[in-house]
């Protein structure tokens, strides 16, 4: 269903006609409703093992090279999938909403995840559910807690937004040897005080992101946030571009400014490498949760409960493993040039609806391993 981009239960239930199944499973389909019962009893630990599985293969086949600075990043974020006010499940977060007809309250799911960020690739790794009661740092130390072991060389950075920059997240982190990063926001204003002082007496140094003119800071030895055991370093940067408008073909200068607080040291990442991390914690937002929401269907409902809400977030987030995996190493460039993602997500789409390969339809049903995919697929 995730990997022919189906989006429903329902829409999966509708080929069950399809002779594809009969070969490949040995039997019918099962219906919407057992496919979505059966969700609630997945061992998601199995579909972790398979995700690992996908991950070893990858690294194996020298297809996950590290950027030009050689850090390989874990970006770490949440996600919230859906609300509603209408129904919920034991495992539902609850808030109030405020409206004119009064008080409401509304149910949501939020999960935190983690993606491997390279070269020119990223690599969903896994997912935790945030509990009611529980903030979602409890949640992602648990994710964490999971990864590290299980990943132990699979990176070298922990990448995070604002909300992460707390200091359970930095010292479970650095107690484990590896190195944090995350955007420096007004949730910590002493320390972003003390770090714009300093700036202010220090000469920046001139650099360049991407098509972005920058002014860079870089200053280490902060004790402003004692919490956090490791030593400290404050990278600011300030970034001028132009940008053309459509409208009257006008050309307008943007500029924005970031601080990043990390246990990097400027041995191991100079100031450049701080920037391109900072920045490529975008990656899990553009092409993991955009890309699983709007192309992969991965925030509907397929069943509300919150095993299964789980399962059907880790069978998407390998879904889009697998078939980025087979877009960029089984492709070549020219076919990359020549077909989108999109069509040929689409062209597997076809095989499911098609029957699959001509040769394989016709070979006798016992002839074929019940593992085999149609070569289309």
């Amino acid at each position: 269903m995730f990997l022919t981009r189906l989006g429903s239960l329902n829409a999966l239930a509708q080929t069950r006609s399809q002779r594809f199944w009969t070969r490949w499973l040995g039997s019918a389909l099962p219906s919407a409703d057992t496919l979505g019962r059966v969700a609630t009893q997945v061992d998601v630990e199995g579909l972790r093992a398979v995700q690992r599985q996908v991950y070893t293969r990858l690294k194996r086949g020298k297809a996950l090279p590290p950027p030009v600075h050689g850090l390989i990043a874990a970006v770490l974020d949440g996600h919230e999938s859906h609300s509603t006010v209408r129904r919920h499940c034991a495992g539902c977060l609850t808030r109030t909403l405020h409206t004119a007809a009064g008080d409401r309250t509304q149910y949501y799911h939020r999960h935190v995840s983690l993606q491997l960020v390279g070269a020119d690739w990223t690599l969903l790794l896994d997912a935790e559910p945030q509990r009611p009661g529980e903030d979602e740092i409890a949640a992602a130390l648990r994710l964490l807690a999971r990864a590290l072991p299980k990943y132990p060389r699979a990176f070298d950075v922990v990448l995070a937004d604002g909300l992460y920059a707390d200091p359970r997240v930095f010292n479970y982190v650095c107690e484990h040897g590896q190195d944090m990063l995350a955007v420096l926001k007004d949730n910590h204003p002493a320390l972003l005080e003390d770090a714009r002082s300093l700036f202010e007496t220090t000469a920046p140094v001139s650099g360049r992101y991407g098509p972005r003119t920058c002014q860079w800071w870089d200053l280490t030895g902060f004790t402003t946030w004692p919490q956090v055991a490791a030593p400290l370093r404050i990278v600011r940067s300030v970034e001028t571009w132009t940008v053309r408008r459509q409208l009257d073909q006008g050309v307008e200068e943007q500029h924005t400014e970031w601080f990043w607080v990390t246990t990097l040291t400027p041995p191991r990442a100079p100031t450049g490498a701080v920037v391109q991390l900072g920045h490529a914690r975008w990656a899990i937002e553009n092409e993991g949760f955009n890309e699983l929401v709007t192309r992969w269907h991965a925030d509907h409902v397929y069943r509300h409960e919150s095993t299964a809400l789980l399962v059907f977030t880790l069978l998407a987030m390998l879904c889009l493993n697998v078939f980025l995996a087979f877009y960029r190493r089984n492709l070549k460039p020219a076919a990359r040039q020549a077909a989108s993602r999109l069509h040929v997500a689409r062209q597997v789409t076809s095989a499911l609806y098609g029957g699959g390969h001509a040769t394989a339809s016709r070979a006798p049903p016992e002839t074929q391993p019940v593992s085999a995919v149609p070569a289309t697929a």
